[in-house]
């Protein structure tokens, strides 16, 4: 981990960010010798389908299939006004 006062990352901003984002450093900004900043590369990024990989099957192909249709049988008499007044 680098440490630098922040007149240290005016002069050299582009070089810095480089190695942050080149080597994935971690830099500690100080002003007045008390750390101000901490800067670092982002966290990595992940897909949903990345993330729901490792995830274990819990249900069957048959059982997700008939999850599903339960779900939608709601669906089948279309979209109402939820405010106007219940159908007789």
């Amino acid at each position: 981990m680098q440490i630098i006062t922040a007149t240290d990352l005016a002069r050299q901003t582009r070089q810095i960010l480089d190695a942050v984002a080149r080597n994935g450093e971690t830099v500690i900004i100080e002003r007045n010798n008390l750390p101000v900043a901490r800067l670092m590369p982002p966290a990595p990024v992940m897909t949903a389908a990345q993330a729901l990989a490792g995830l274990p099957a819990v249900l069957t192909p048959q059982q997700g299939q008939a999850w599903l249709e339960e779900s939608r049988v709601d669906f089948d008499e279309g979209v109402r006004d939820p405010w106007a007044s219940p159908r007789p």
